[in-house]
């Protein structure tokens, strides 16, 4: 079957809507409606502005704040966190098709030499005994040191027997208190009858894989397989080989005008034919949403380079510590560095860059300042001091 061709444009507004962001973001909240979409929310604990989590839900619905989403964890046990490319929430009904995800991460700590300092059993048995008698622990409550030279990652032993038990599955996110996790048994955490439910390897990578497809609208074997981080290119490609009577390629025109081919699920030609223009609202978006995450496809749909520099020493930094792109339409027309003084109360705007080759004109300055007045108000703050 020849490939269906997909034009840049259609491309930008197909990823777009696929990740919620082509739409305004206004309208009835659905804070776990908005995760399912994703598939998934990544958690950082780095809070210039609001923590990575909020700031990525709030730019899909402006009614958003902060508390909502530790209802949904320690109350609703709506959701779940565990490891996609990162720390992450997860809705809570996906917990079947994760097994093999806690499984891979067990096998992956347990090869030789991957673990500098495997965690003792006696000190995981003795950490599950405490939990089970006195309920959810925080690391707080353990007072082990790191053993060796004292380094930026070192973890004390009780720290890598938690990390070892949460990554396998055999203990599980409670609830966060000021972003402190608190740790549980697994089964007090997780729903019975989820916790129970069965499935096979084959139908686990099916469902992965076509969820992926549909979170992005079209995507190559690397990034399926980026997507959740919980399969091997290998799988992907056995995926692809054994469901292509199920799929339909697809070739994407770039931002640098090349083709690449891509594969998308069957009814992509439906979801061509009902999409939409993306909404002309501007956004300034957070460096961890998952629309900037992957970065070779940021820069092929979008021409738009962009890298993380937090830990980039400072010497070296090409814009600066915490920089947010700026999205409007299917554009990305600048980047601006944003810190909130909570103290003081208010939002600092340090630097500003409009896109290479984008003008700025009054108008679209005034919709950055509309958008400046809305995170605002997400954060709490009184005013927008502009330093640049």
């Amino acid at each position: 079957m020849k490939p269906i061709s997909i034009s840049n444009k259609e491309a930008r507004q197909l990823w777009l809507s696929s990740q919620g962001l082509g739409d305004a973001p206004t309208g009835p909240l659905d804070v776990l409606g908005i995760i399912k979409k994703l598939g998934f929310v990544q958690l950082d604990t780095i809070q210039v502005v609001s923590r990575a989590h909020h700031h990525i839900l709030w730019s899909r619905n402006q009614h958003y704040r902060e508390p909502m989403l530790d209802q949904l964890l320690g109350q609703d046990r709506s959701i779940f966190e565990h490891f996609t490319h990162d720390a992450s929430v997860i809705p809570m009904d996906y917990l079947p098709m994760w097994r093999r995800q806690f499984r891979r991460k067990k096998e992956q700590m347990d090869r030789p030499g991957w673990l500098k300092n495997p965690p003792d059993k006696s000190i995981r048995k003795a950490i599950l005994e405490r939990i089970r008698k006195e309920g959810p622990l925080s690391t707080h409550a353990f007072d082990t040191k790191a053993v060796g030279e004292k380094k930026m990652w070192s973890r004390p032993p009780h720290k890598l027997a938690l990390d070892y038990m949460w990554y396998s599955g055999e203990l599980a996110t409670c609830h966060r208190a000021n972003f402190t996790k608190f740790y549980d048994l697994a089964e007090r955490v997780f729903p019975a009858e989820l916790h129970r439910t069965k499935m096979s390897d084959e139908e686990q990578i099916d469902w992965l894989c076509r969820a992926a497809l549909d979170r992005m609208g079209f995507g190559t074997v690397g990034e399926v397989q980026r997507y959740w981080d919980a399969l091997s290119a290998t799988e992907v490609r056995d995926w692809l080989a054994r469901s292509d009577s199920t799929l339909q390629t697809v070739e994407i025109e770039t931002a640098q005008r090349s083709r690449i081919t891509a594969f998308a699920l069957a009814d992509i030609e439906e979801r061509i034919d009902v999409l939409k223009p993306a909404t002309s609202r501007l956004r300034i978006l957070n460096p961890f949403d998952p629309v900037i995450r992957d970065r070779d496809r940021l820069s092929r749909l979008f021409g738009f380079e962009y890298r993380v520099e937090m830990f980039v020493p400072e010497a070296k930094r090409i814009w600066g510590y915490y920089v947010y792109p700026i999205l409007e339409g299917h554009r990305f027309v600048g980047r601006i560095e944003v810190k909130a003084d909570r103290k003081n109360s208010f939002l600092n705007v340090i630097n500003f860059w409009p896109e290479k080759g984008c003008q700025w004109p009054g108008s679209r300055y005034q919709k950055l300042t509309s958008e400046l007045e809305r995170m605002k108000k997400f954060v709490g703050v009184n005013d927008v001091v502009w330093t640049v």
